[in-house]
C-alpha cells in the first residue's frame, strides 16, 4: 500500500488542491481543503454517515462526496447505503476493494423501503428514492441514536467530525439539524402561479440533516410525517422537491423539532438560490452542495471557486486514502490483516519481489462505472466479448462496438483522473453513448505493473452470459462474429462438453486497413501481404497449433491439439478457470491460462470461417521494460518455472508433458 510515502504526497495533493482554490480576485476566500484543526479533538467516537443513492450515476457521483469526507476525517466513520440492488453491487465491491482503516460500511435494500413512500406522488427527478430519508428512523438500527444525513452531490471543505459535534448544542426537543434554504423556492415568487407546499420563512433545505433518531422515535416520527404528508397532499397533490417538501410542512406544524444550522454547512448551489449571502458573511465554507442536476454547468458568480474544490476530490488518488488513523485504536479488518500477513511472508531481498508482491496487491474496483444495460437471450447461447485495456488503447472502443454487437465486459486500468478523462470521452461518443451492454469496471492503477491477468479475471466475473469469448482490445472481430458464435454454441454441444473454440488471429501493418468482409476478402489479401498470420514475424508458436494452412480450405471445425506456448483466443463457458496473477506486464499471461484449459482436458476447435485482426499500435510500456530490463525476463522465467511445478502438484502425472514440452522448445 505504501502507507510510508502517504503523508509526503498528502501534503503535496493538498498545496495542489490550494493553488487549485485561490478562486477569482473579487471571490470572497472561504479557506483551503487543507485538513483543518478541528473544533472537536479528534477522539474514537465512530461517526455514522446514511446515504440514499441508488442506479449507476449515483454510485459513481457519492464516492466524490466519500473521498471528500476521508480526506478531512480523523474519527472511525460508519457509512449507512440505503441502495438498490446495482448501487449496492458497485459500492460494496469498492469498499472492500478500497480497505480503508476504520471504515465501515452497511447497506439496506431500498426495495423493501419502497412501499413506505410509493404512496406519495412525487415530481422531483430523483423520484421514489428522494423520499426515503424519511423513513430513516425505522430502516437504520434501532440502537444507532444519530446520524448525519447527506444527498450525493455534497463535497466537504472541512472535517466531519464538527458537522457531528453540532449535536451537543440540540436544545429541548430538537431534533432534527439543518441549514436554511438559500433558494427563493417556498416563498413562492419564483413565476405565477408558483404554489409550494408550506414552510417556515424560506424553509430548509435537507441535502444535509442531523438528525437525533432515538428522540424522533420517541416523538413518533413515523406518524408525524405521514399524516402532515396525507393532509398537504389533498390539496398539493404532488410534492415537487421530495422529502424536503415533507420535512418542511413537519417543521411549519412543530418549529421546535428544528435547530438551525449556520448556512456554511449545505452552501447550495443551484440556479434559484441566494447562497452569496452566506459566503458574503462566512470565511469558512464548511461543505458544498450541488443541489442541481445540471451540477457544474450552474450559474453563479463563484462558481470557479467551488468546481475546483470539486474538481480536486473527483480526480484525487483515493489510494492515498488508505492512511491509518493517529491515536485511534479501529478494529483491524480481517482482509487488510490477512494481506499484511501475506506481505511479510515475501522476502523483500529477493530480485523478484515486486512482481510476487504484485500478486497480492488489492486493487481498488468500481464496476460498472457507467450504465448498464443487459438481459441475455433465453436460449443459452449468449456470448460476452472480454477484454481489458488502459488509456493508450481507448481509441479502440469505438471500432470494436461497431465490429462486436453483443454485450462486452472490459477491465480498464486508470488513475481516478483518467477515469474522469474516459468518462468525459465516452459520453462525448455516440457510438458508446448509444450501447447499454457494454459493462466498464474501473480497475485503479497501483504499483510498478500492468496487472493484466487481474484485469482479465475482473472482467470476466461481470459476464452474465453463459458463454465469453476471450479477446484483447488491439483486434477488431470479424462482422458478425457475435451470430457466429451462438450459432456454434449449439452446432458444438458446448452447454455439455469441455470446449474452447479457436478464433483464427492475423494481423496488418497498415494503419488503415479495408476490413475483410468474408473468409474469401480476407484470403486474398493474406496472398497480397496485406495481411499477416498474427506474430508471424515474431512469435510463431503462439499461433502455430491453429493450422492456418488447413483453416485456408476448411469448411467445418476441426480439432487441435495443445502445443508449447500455444496462445489462442478462444470462446468458452463461463465457469471456465480465471487467469494467473502472478503474470503481470508482457510475457506468458495467456500462455498459462490455455495450459490450465488443457490440463482441465478442454478440445480446443478451430472455426472455419471465424477470424479476427489485430491492428497495429506503438509498443505498451511493460513490452519495452521486457525487451530492455533483463531482470524484467529473469523473472518472467522464475514464474514460469513455479507456475509449471503448481501445475504438476495440481494435475500430476498429465501435466509432465509442460515440462517436457518446454524443456524441447
Amino acid at each position: 500500500m505504501n502507507r510510508q510515502h502517504h503523508h509526503t504526497r498528502v501534503s503535496r495533493v493538498t498545496r495542489l488542491a490550494e493553488n487549485q482554490l485561490t478562486g477569482p480576485p473579487t471571490s470572497p476566500t472561504p479557506g483551503t481543503i487543507d485538513p483543518p484543526e478541528p473544533a472537536v479533538p479528534p477522539g474514537s467516537a465512530t461517526i455514522h454517515v446514511a446515504i440514499v443513492c441508488a442506479g449507476y450515476n449515483a454510485s459513481r457521483d457519492v464516492v466524490t462526496l466519500v473521498k471528500s469526507v476521508l480526506f478531512h476525517r480523523r474519527n472511525p466513520l460508519h457509512f449507512h447505503f440505503i441502495t438498490d440492488s446495482i448501487a449496492q453491487q458497485i459500492l460494496s465491491s469498492l469498499f472492500h476493494t478500497w480497505m480503508v482503516p476504520a471504515v465501515k460500511v452497511d447497506f439496506y435494500d431500498a426495495d423493501e423501503l419502497k412501499s413506505e413512500v410509493s404512496w406519495i406522488p412525487n415530481k422531483h427527478y430523483s423520484g421514489i428514492y428522494g423520499l426515503m430519508k424519511l423513513v430513516l428512523t425505522k430502516t437504520l438500527p434501532s440502537d444507532l441514536q444519530r446520524v448525519i444525513v447527506l444527498d450525493t452531490d455534497i463535497t466537504f471543505a472541512t472535517d466531519i467530525a464538527e458537522l457531528w459535534a453540532v449535536f451537543h448544542k440540540f436544545k429541548g426537543q430538537q431534533v432534527l439539524g439543518l441549514v436554511e434554504n438559500q433558494s427563493d423556492w417556498y416563498l413562492g415568487n419564483l413565476w405565477k402561479n408558483h404554489r409550494p407546499w408550506p414552510a417556515l420563512g424560506r424553509g430548509f433545505n435537507t441535502g444535509v440533516i442531523l438528525l437525533l433518531l432515538d428522540r424522533l422515535r420517541k416523538l413518533r416520527w413515523e406518524q408525524m410525517w405521514r399524516l402532515t404528508a396525507e393532509r398537504e397532499l389533498m390539496s398539493m397533490l404532488s410534492t415537487s422537491l421530495a422529502d424536503q417538501d415533507i420535512f418542511n410542512a413537519v417543521i411549519k406544524q412543530n418549529p421546535f423539532l428544528i435547530h438551525q444550522l449556520p448556512c456554511f454547512w449545505n452552501v447550495q448551489l443551484s440556479d434559484h438560490t441566494r447562497s452569496e449571502k452566506c459566503y458574503k458573511d462566512v470565511s469558512d465554507l464548511k461543505v458544498i452542495h450541488w443541489n442541481s442536476p445540471k451540477k457544474l454547468r450552474v450559474k453563479n458568480k463563484h462558481v470557479e471557486f467551488f468546481r475546483n474544490l470539486y474538481l480536486t476530490f473527483l480526480e484525487y488518488d483515493g489510494n492515498l486514502l488508505r492512511r491509518e488513523l493517529f491515536g485511534c485504536p479501529s478494529e483491524a479488518d480481517h482482509n487488510s490483516e490477512n494481506l499484511q500477513k501475506t506481505l511479510s511472508q515475501l522476502d523483500e531481498d529477493d530480485p523478484c519481489y515486486e512482481f510476487r508482491r504484485e500478486r497480492f496487491t488489492v486493487h481498488r474496483t468500481h464496476l460498472y462505472f457507467l450504465h448498464y444495460e443487459y438481459e441475455p437471450s433465453t436460449d443459452n447461447t449468449d456470448v460476452t466479448l472480454v477484454a481489458q485495456l488502459s488509456m493508450d488503447r481507448l481509441q479502440m472502443l469505438e471500432a470494436i462496438c461497431k465490429h462486436w454487437e453483443g454485450p462486452i465486459s472490459l477491465a480498464l486500468y486508470l488513475s481516478d483522473a483518467e477515469a474522469q478523462q474516459f468518462l468525459r470521452y465516452a459520453q462525448g461518443s455516440e457510438v458508446l453513448m448509444s450501447r447499454g451492454n457494454v459493462g466498464y469496471h474501473i480497475v485503479y492503477k497501483e504499483g510498478q505493473f500492468y496487472p493484466v491477468n487481474l484485469l482479465r479475471n475482473v472482467a470476466m466475473r461481470h459476464v452474465n452470459t453463459p458463454f465469453m469469448f476471450l479477446s484483447d482490445i488491439d483486434f477488431l472481430p470479424m462482422y458478425g462474429l457475435y451470430e457466429y458464435l451462438r450459432k456454434s454454441v449449439l452446432q458444438l454441444d458446448m452447454t455439455s462438453a469441455k470446449k474452447a473454440l479457436v478464433v483464427p488471429a492475423f494481423e496488418t501493418l497498415r494503419y488503415r486497413l479495408s476490413y475483410p468482409k468474408s473468409k474469401a476478402e480476407l484470403l486474398s489479401q493474406l496472398d497480397m501481404g496485406t495481411l499477416f498470420t498474427f506474430r508471424y514475424h515474431v512469435w510463431t508458436k503462439g499461433h502455430a497449433p491453429t493450422n492456418f494452412a488447413k483453416w485456408r480450405t476448411a469448411t467445418t471445425p476441426y480439432r487441435v491439439q495443445w502445443e508449447a506456448d500455444f496462445e489462442p483466443y478462444v470462446m468458452v463457458r463461463r465457469d471456465s478457470p480465471e487467469y494467473d496473477r502472478r503474470f503481470v506486464g508482457f510475457g506468458w499471461n495467456k500462455v498459462a491460462h490455455i495450459m490450465e484449459l488443457d490440463a482441465q482436458e478442454y478440445d480446443f476447435v478451430v472455426l472455419p470461417n471465424a477470424y479476427m485482426i489485430h491492428m497495429p499500435h506503438a509498443p505498451s510500456f511493460d513490452i519495452t521494460k521486457f525487451r530492455s530490463n533483463k531482470q524484467y525476463r529473469v523473472c518472467l522465467k522464475t514464474l514460469k518455472e513455479e507456475f509449471q511445478q503448481n501445475m504438476s502438484r495440481r494435475y500430476g502425472f498429465a501435466a509432465l508433458k509442460y515440462m517436457t514440452a518446454e524443456n524441447n522448445s
